[in-house]
């Protein structure tokens, strides 16, 4: 875990003691999907703006691909309750922009789509390139290129909408 100690994750260990929480879970030949601890998601979720500065460490420190997806999740579930100032992490967000993870470009691509901030439209659409030109990988749980070309739809969308 992280050097930095936040009284936020301080908080959740007091409430979640260790051994209570379940580590994420990443997609499976079986399943396609993560799993995630929801009485963490929702801890964090329910903190609003109080977990950004816990979660923006974890993205600026942490090259666990599954600790980055579990963040991102829940900075993807964030902005669907409403916290603001998620737009503003997008230069901790970038350090991701050029990853080869699935997981990690399907959530970046998700959170991408609802921020609508505009740096990072160039690396949805260099993401979506690069994964074109590689083989088909048969043991891939899912396609982030279905993500990633939904994030450059909205965009899209999003900008031929405002010049009407």
């Amino acid at each position: 875990m992280l050097s930095v100690n936040y009284s936020i994750q301080n908080s959740y260990q007091q409430i979640y003691p260790q051994g209570a929480y379940m580590a994420p879970q990443m997609p499976t030949a079986q399943r396609n999907y993560c799993v995630f601890d929801q009485n963490k998601v929702d801890y964090f979720v329910k903190q609003k703006e109080q977990s950004i500065p816990y979660l923006t460490e974890v993205l600026k420190h942490s090259n666990n691909e599954t600790q980055i997806v579990e963040t991102l999740y829940i900075m993807d579930r964030m902005i669907d309750n409403g916290t603001k100032g998620i737009d503003k992490l997008y230069p901790f967000f970038a350090r991701f922009n050029n990853t080869e993870s699935p997981n990690i470009q399907t959530f970046l691509a998700g959170i991408y789509r609802k921020t609508q901030v505009p740096d990072a439209f160039g690396p949805l659409v260099n993401m979506l390139i690069q994964n074109s030109l590689k083989p088909h990988n048969p043991n891939q749980t899912f396609d982030p290129n279905e993500e990633i070309g939904g994030a450059i739809l909205s965009y899209i969308n999003d900008r031929f909408n405002k010049n009407q």
